[in-house]
């Protein structure tokens, strides 16, 4: 399967500081968190490993990851698809996301915890420009 592509009028919205990722509890209910993120070839995030969206994408995979451009509210970012967890117990990717956003993220750990990479692997992009008649 091809990977689906962001349209060229939205990679500017995976520069943004944060992003909306939505897991799906237990009770099978969504769950809401913003995030910061990588973007490169993939969306990635760094996650602590005691969390609950850890914990929901252990049990579901599917998520939904959502850019706001927060200078014109009506334009968007909405990638949905399957969440893929890899260890980063040697905070590696941790740290790459530490030097985008000027922190190291072992302060927000405590000890003996440790942090997965989400990958977010697309089955639906949605570029959403209400202004511009787009999506």
């Amino acid at each position: 399967m091809e990977a689906l592509q962001i349209p060229a009028t939205h990679t500017d919205l995976l520069a943004a500081d944060t992003a909306v990722l939505a897991t799906i509890g237990a009770d099978g209910r969504p769950q809401l968190s913003a995030v910061w993120f990588l973007a490169d070839e993939e969306i990635r995030i760094s996650l602590n490993a005691s969390r609950q969206k850890v914990k929901n994408l252990q049990r579901n995979p599917a998520v939904t990851f959502l850019v706001l451009d927060k200078d014109a509210p009506t334009r968007y970012l909405e990638v949905r698809g399957d969440a893929e967890l890899t260890e980063d117990t040697d905070y590696e990717f941790a740290d790459e996301v530490g030097q985008k956003y000027g922190v190291d993220l072992r302060t927000f750990d405590g000890e003996e915890q440790h942090r997965f990479v989400v990958t977010i692997h697309p089955v639906r992009i949605r570029a959403v420009d209400m202004a511009a008649g787009i999506g």
